[in-house]
């Protein structure tokens, strides 16, 4: 019988897990191939998420002191255990969609992320969880310089950013990568129909097809022009993709499902940007319901959505996301019945690989205690963030995070 590559990597990887001794080339070839079919989603929550009314501390009194018209109620809270303090915590109530994959197992969540004087400005503290540098919020991106690493000539559509505009953490030195916000929309521009569109597309492939020998300034508008039409048709694979689960009608949920659609249709992109906002939660927040209600509800509806459609086609085991935001919030509410610009936020990161529970642990909100800062008025961090990024780059994507992050952060929770 004729053994394929497939087969033989699958059989010599069962082999070696009934206690026979392979050559270390085995190892590395099922460990390249394994790295290879893994793929990332970030979410972003672009304004500043409210740490604590999306983890609830519902038992420290000093939270319903503090927040009198925007706590949520203790008996609403989806229970999520005590964590290393002895601290009680619940989600959210319309985080439902998370809490169905916590009690799974596969959702982390990681109190308490941040960085040692923490920005309150949305562009410096969006561009410093970017370059993954507190000192500096200019220059490349963690994920950027990952795709950097990858070995050339690197695939058009190895990383999909679905916004509009590229984020700091995807900008890189020699990695171009497009945003496709919207794949029915992503085709090739021309002011003609029909057979003149055709044509002018045919001419356009046939002029980026040229190699330009000694001429490298052409030799590169010709290579980018022939990976963004190289794009355009399969990006397009996942507009026809039939979802096993019923995903909410907003731009969040359908981003998600672009996602998935790319994912199962085996477009091949390792990193994938999702961006939803409204987290600038200054005024009329409410508690459980409300503007951060509905906020909520979309991001636990979508991911829970994305989760059980992902684990249905069987791919969940390479599917990794991490959720963060750029700042959390102040502890007492303002004056509007809002929260205004703080410091330690929270990190979530899901799918078939991880390991669950509670990392870290939560503050006391109580007035003088070590874990609050700037005179008691934020959550003081406990985790640096890129600690999170490091199990990811390290335990997920296989490659050495320490030059990515520049410097060693390989210390933090063993979420993966």
């Amino acid at each position: 019988m004729r053994i394929s590559r497939r087969l033989f990597i699958r059989d010599g990887v069962a082999t070696v897990g009934l206690g026979f001794a392979a050559p270390a080339f085995l190892h590395a070839i099922a460990q390249a191939q394994a790295v290879s079919s893994r793929r990332l989603v970030v979410v972003y929550l672009g304004g500043g998420n409210d740490a604590l009314n999306t983890l609830v501390p519902y038992q420290d009194q000093s939270y319903y002191s503090r927040r009198p018209t925007i706590a949520v109620p203790a008996g609403q809270v989806l229970q999520v255990g005590s964590d290393a303090s002895g601290r009680a915590l619940g989600l959210h109530p319309r985080l439902g969609g998370l809490w169905n994959v916590f009690n799974e197992g596969r959702l982390a969540i990681v109190q308490r992320t941040g960085y040692q004087n923490s920005s309150r400005s949305h562009f410096e503290a969006t561009d410093t969880f970017g370059t993954a540098n507190p000192q500096s919020s200019i220059g490349s991106g963690w994920l950027g310089r990952y795709l950097d690493t990858l070995p050339r000539p690197i695939d058009s559509l190895t990383a999909w950013n679905t916004t509009g505009e590229t984020p700091r953490a995807l900008m890189s030195g020699k990695t171009g990568v497009p945003a496709i916000s919207n794949a029915s929309t992503y085709t090739f521009a021309s002011p003609n129909r029909g057979k003149a569109a055709t044509e002018e597309r045919a001419a356009a492939e046939a002029m980026a097809a040229n190699a330009a020998p000694g001429r490298p300034h052409l030799a590169f508008v010709n290579s980018t022009s022939r990976s963004a039409i190289e794009t355009i048709d399969r990006a397009a694979k996942a507009l026809s993709y039939q979802p096993t689960v019923a995903y909410p009608n907003n731009g969040f949920a359908l981003a998600l499902r672009t996602v998935a659609g790319a994912i199962v249709n085996g477009i091949g992109s390792r990193v994938y940007w999702v961006q939803t906002s409204g987290y600038d939660t200054h005024a009329q927040q409410g508690a459980g319901g409300g503007s951060y209600g509905n906020l909520m509800g979309t991001l636990g509806d979508g991911l829970g959505a994305f989760y059980n459609d992902i684990r249905n086609r069987g791919l969940i085991h390479d599917t990794t996301v991490i959720v963060f935001s750029e700042f959390g919030r102040r502890i007492s509410e303002n004056g509007s019945g809002g929260t205004d610009h703080g410091a330690a936020g929270l990190m979530f990161v899901l799918g078939g690989a991880v390991r669950g529970g509670l990392h870290g642990t939560a503050a006391s909100l109580q007035p003088g205690h070590p874990t609050l800062e700037n005179s008691s008025g934020d959550v003081r961090f406990e985790t640096d963030f890129r600690s999170v990024y490091a199990t990811v780059l390290d335990q997920w994507l296989g490659v050495d995070s320490v030059p990515i992050l520049n410097g060693d952060f390989r210390s933090g929770p063993q979420i993966l």
